[in-house]
């Protein structure tokens, strides 16, 4: 399984803001199913960023084209060969 980064472009409307809670829905359940790491939006400059798990690009288009906002996007995927944070890191041991 390979990390892939999605950057997102999108335009607002009121079609768009209509499909956002299916969406969110859709992305909840890729959250919990493990498939998708992190979510972020910015409606500053209507891109999103999606880090996801997947066998190849061909699984994260489809993946992305499940979506109820598919129709408005455009999107870059770039396989990642190093992700780390935080949060990929074990938890610090504090002695009580």
């Amino acid at each position: 399984m390979q990390k892939y980064l999605v950057t997102i472009q999108f335009e607002m409307s009121e079609a768009f803001m209509e499909q956002v809670p299916p969406h969110r829905t859709y992305i909840n359940f890729l959250i919990n199913k493990g498939t998708i790491d992190h979510y972020a939006v910015s409606m500053e400059t209507h891109r999103s960023w999606i880090t996801l798990n997947a066998e190849s690009k061909k699984e994260v288009e489809k993946i992305l084209k499940k979506s109820p906002l598919c129709k408005f996007w455009t999107w870059e995927i770039d396989e990642l060969f190093v992700l780390d944070g935080q949060h990929y890191r074990l938890p610090e041991v504090n002695p009580n």
